[in-house]
């Protein structure tokens, strides 16, 4: 069975190809129209789906819109119930209807392809199916879903037996610990659906003077779900412009709602543990992307495993809605075999783009020790290998690489991407020695989707990938699955002594991680990197002047 997986509803729109249970392909449409998260989070922009990405995954497939057995999309307008607290009473009716109208919107976009094979699936069904039906466990698990909202809920909470998922808890709106996160997000002076990372590293800087306030009108309710009360933000922190300063208030108030919201997860976890009777526990949704609280969720919850889907946010969900269709079908997903599920180019392809650009690359014969010997001279290079990744981590295919014992390199990195000089920046480790270094955490951690304690007597050998809490969101590779990965970091740790190396996303602020070699000949001619791996070939900064 060929089932295409569609995100189109309200940000980050994507697409996957599942193939007789197999992942084959999943991308997001940002990474080919180069526009950040796709388009902008409003009802107005709900008819705008993933054409190129949808196109690319057939393509990689082989297939034509023909050959398309379901189209998977993942939302139901049937569930919407107009009027219920928590809808935009404005605009709902748009949404619902160029949700309704999206077989058709597809199927001009992809000539070929029957509306008729269109199947809507519930939005926190494809989250949980994005984890629960692609996790690397071998039998059940739980699965708890969080985010801003779907149809008229904000989470789910269940379990996945023999690849079917019972539901024992779903939170109604307008109670959302995604939408409280994201109000939050924009009263700080960043982008909501877009920024709450930064506010997850801002609240390290300060203590959460206003918990007990949170904790009053945020909690977790005997029936699985819990209560968001509305918070006047403005009487706790000034409202921040996007310009102005950043103050200890600020600060202050991201770490209150935080660590409420850590607390929060922490009982909505023991009580799923309790109802399901799993020992392990898979999530999605856009908190699950908030890697303090998951470590929080993984060292002091019940459960024995934690696994996070690398592509969380609704992006994910394209991949869910696809395995929830295939599992229906009677073909349940063999594992998600990594995040790389995107797009790469052959040797000859990439020299063709070199060419083309007529600058100056050399193809050294072992492209992993050449980089190891630029980041041990302290330069910083652009890392572009195989497929590029599925979610919002860069995680060793289009990467930023750096020193870690080089302390200014925090600053130097953010300056080069032009971020918030509060950022981190993260490191990333071979598996087997990940353990000496870090704690805490789950170790493997591939997906830098949790933070660990680094311990005290690496703290000042790796200063730049420790953040001002003492935790890094470390990355963990294995060797067998990333041998390139691992021979540079091998190499690295042979020149001088450090097994880790610093890993941030191969873009600049406002844009799009790389995804094809031309971005990446852009991003490293506007950007003051130094060196280029792309492929089997090495451009220096000389190379593009030239």
């Amino acid at each position: 069975m060929r089932v295409l997986g569609i995100n189109a509803i309200f940000h980050d729109p994507a697409a996957a190809l599942v193939v007789d249970g197999e992942i084959v392909a999943a991308a997001e449409e940002e990474r080919f129209s180069r526009r950040k998260h796709g388009k902008r989070p409003v009802p107005f922009s709900s008819w705008e789906l993933p054409e190129q990405a949808a196109r690319w995954c057939l393509e990689r497939a082989g297939l034509q819109p023909s050959d398309v057995d379901a189209v998977a999309y993942s939302y139901d307008p049937d569930l919407v119930e107009p009027g219920q607290p928590g809808l935009d009473e404005r605009w709902e009716d748009m949404r619902t209807t160029y949700a309704r109208r999206a077989p058709y919107f597809l199927a001009n976009a992809l000539p070929g392809l029957d509306p008729g094979v269109f199947r809507f699936v519930p939005h926190h069904v494809a989250h949980a199916g994005s984890t629960g039906l692609a996790a690397p466990f071998d039998g059940d698990c739980a699965v708890l879903v969080s985010d801003g909202r779907g149809e008229c809920a904000s989470h789910l909470a269940g379990s996945y037996r023999d690849s079917r998922l019972e539901t024992f808890a779903a939170q109604r709106l307008p109670h959302s610990l995604g939408l409280m996160y994201e109000e939050l997000t924009e009263h700080l002076g960043f982008m909501r659906s877009s920024d709450e990372y930064k506010v997850m590293a801002l609240a390290s800087y300060a203590k959460p003077k206003h918990l007990d306030l949170m904790r009053e009108n945020i909690f977790a309710t005997e029936d699985g779900g819990f209560v968001v009360n509305p918070i006047d933000w403005a009487t706790l922190a000034k409202r921040r412009g996007k310009d102005d300063e950043m103050t200890r208030e600020h600060a202050e108030l991201a770490a209150s709602v935080q660590v409420r919201l850590e607390e929060v997860l922490l009982d909505l976890v023991r009580w799923l543990h309790d109802r399901s009777g799993q020992r392990r526990l898979t999530m999605a949704g856009g908190v699950a992307l908030n890697c303090v609280a998951n470590t929080r969720i993984f060292a002091e919850g019940p459960f024995d495993e934690v696994w996070v889907q690398p592509a969380a946010g609704d992006a994910g969900t394209a991949l869910g809605a696809a395995l929830h269709l295939a599992a229906q079908a009677g073909q349940p997903a063999a594992a998600m075999p990594g995040a790389d599920l995107g797009r790469d180019w052959t040797d000859e392809e990439i020299r063709g783009f070199l060419d083309r650009a007529k600058i100056r690359y050399t193809e050294p014969g072992d492209v992993a020790a050449e980089v190891a010997a630029a980041l041990a001279n302290n330069e910083i290079v652009a890392w572009f290998q195989g497929r590029s990744e599925y979610g919002p981590r860069a995680l060793g295919h289009r990467s930023l690489l750096a020193h870690p014992g080089v302390a200014d390199n925090l600053q130097r990195l953010n300056e080069v991407k032009g971020r918030e000089q509060f950022r981190p920046i993260a490191p990333m480790v071979l598996t087997d020695r990940a353990h000496e270094i870090f704690e805490r955490g789950p170790i493997p951690s591939p997906y830098m989707l949790f933070v660990h304690d680094v311990r005290p007597e690496w703290k000042d050998r790796i200063p730049a990938v420790v953040h001002v809490d003492g935790t890094a969101r470390a990355q963990t590779v294995d060797s067998a699955r990333e041998p390139l990965v691992a021979r540079m970091l091998t190499e690295f740790e042979r020149r001088t002594g450090l097994p880790v190396v610093v890993n941030t996303s191969l873009n600049t602020a406002g844009r799009p991680m790389v995804d094809d070699p031309r971005d990446a000949l852009e991003c490293f001619g506007s950007a003051p990197v130094d060196l280029l791996a792309i492929g089997p070939f090495v451009v220096r900064r000389a190379g593009v002047a030239a």
